[in-house]
């Protein structure tokens, strides 16, 4: 005798459904699988797997078995809520960097590791003066003061930036950072690949 569903039980299977669907999709593609791959891997149709990602499918136990063994993980996780990709760091966990004998903290602000990509709180004491290293070729970097005032020095160059100014520069010259003020300035400053067709 076939199940009958109704009001919140069809809710609740709606759901279910839905969780299963964007588990199976996402765990996919973390491991770079197709869906034509999952299918060969976990021995069921593709149009059956198909179903199940759009939220449509009704898996048999069976099949949730065969594509949960094929993804490496347990029933309860495809059926499960899905997790977040959202973090959230609080502030006394950032890394901090300290350089130009203490008088400057870095805050590293970006958890991922991204190659080329930095993004950092600078804080600069008073007089605080802090040697910035060349990054890789074809990057710039955009610094932003959002408190007080600091000088940056790129090949030769000297430029003032004061609160919400902007100064853009490559990322790859030589370059340091100086604080004249008698109190702390405070910037961000985000380190990017620039693509040669801009």
């Amino acid at each position: 005798m076939p199940l009958i569903c109704q009001g919140k039980e069809m809710e609740d299977l709606e759901k279910a459904a839905g969780y299963l669907a964007r588990n199976i999709e996402k765990l996919r593609k973390t491991k770079h699988l197709s869906q034509l791959q999952l299918a060969k891997q976990s021995g069921i149709p593709r149009t059956t797997l198909t179903n199940i990602e759009s939220g449509t499918g009704n898996p048999s136990l069976l099949n949730l078995v065969k594509i949960s063994a094929a993804l490496g993980v347990g029933i309860e996780e495809l059926l499960s809520r899905p997790r977040t990709d959202c973090l959230l760091i609080k502030a006394d966990k950032i890394p901090i960097v300290r350089r130009g004998q203490g008088s400057v903290q870095l805050y590293k602000l970006l958890p991922d590791k991204i190659k080329g990509i930095e993004m950092d709180r600078l804080e600069l004491q008073e007089l605080g003066v802090m040697s910035g290293h060349p990054h890789l070729e074809g990057t710039k970097e955009y610094l932003t003061v959002i408190q007080g005032e600091i000088t940056v020095h790129v090949t030769g160059e000297s430029f003032v930036v004061q609160q919400g100014d902007v100064l853009a520069f490559p990322g790859n010259q030589p370059h340091s950072y100086r604080n004249t003020r008698r109190r702390t300035s405070v910037a961000i400053s985000m380190v990017i690949p620039v693509p040669v067709f801009l």
